[in-house]
């Protein structure tokens, strides 16, 4: 079955994201790399969840999500989340929002449509640079990682003055989750800026699929920001 294009979008560095449709499914592609699916979402999944029980002890949690995608790991979090949790996501592609609105919204359950959530058409790293000590949690699920960008400006948000200003945007206590799908000790290493650092791999969508992994960095308590 031949994929078929459903939308486009011109990104600032001259690259082409495309809308693909595959049978029952959708994906999202720039150039030849497919960045996500609607039918392989286990580890976005997991992110969700990660995030969410990493804030389970905060009365009124605030969360940052840092890269909408296909919906899934905002899905997973609130999923998890109670009801007096506020959840910011910060999207730089307005197609992408749109999208989730509209053609592919319902693969995710339409999670922009809950009232939980407040939508950000921005740079999450400008959103970080401008806060402090404001979320309880952050989830970077942004390009396929540190090591691999598709963005080149999303590189800030992975060294070691991206991840400073990460740790001044967490309350003490606040959890840095970053989605990757390569290891890296160097990160992992630069990480340890914001505090004690954890790495998990999130489970596959299927048996035999790909493993991807979830880094977790969390903020001392009593520290200043």
């Amino acid at each position: 079955m031949t994929d078929k294009v459903l939308d486009r979008a011109m990104l600032a560095d001259g690259k082409e994201m495309l809308l693909i449709e595959a049978g029952e499914h959708v994906a999202i592609r720039v150039g030849k790399r497919s960045l996500m699916y609607s039918n392989e979402h286990g580890s976005e999944d997991s992110l969700g969840r990660i995030v969410a029980d990493a804030v389970a002890g905060v009365t009124r949690p605030r969360i940052l999500i840092g890269g909408l995608g296909l919906g899934f790991t905002l899905r997973a979090a609130l999923d998890r989340l109670p009801r007096s949790a506020k959840v910011d996501v910060a999207e730089l592609v307005p197609e992408v929002a749109r999208w989730n609105k509209t053609i592919c919204g319902a693969y995710a359950g339409h999670p922009l449509k809950d009232r939980r959530v407040r939508l950000l058409i921005e740079d999450v790293g400008k959103v970080i640079a401008g806060s402090t000590a404001k979320y309880d949690a952050i989830a970077l699920d942004v390009d396929n990682g540190p090591d691999a960008l598709t963005h080149p400006g999303n590189a800030n948000l992975y060294k070691r003055a991206g991840l400073e200003r990460s740790r001044t945007a967490l309350r003490e206590g606040g959890v840095l989750a970053v989605w990757s799908a390569f290891p890296s000790r160097t990160f992992r290493k630069w990480l340890e800026i914001v505090g004690t650092v954890k790495q998990v791999r999130a489970e596959p969508s299927s048996p035999g699929g790909p493993r991807y992994y979830i880094w977790l960095a969390t903020r001392p308590d009593g520290t200043k920001a």
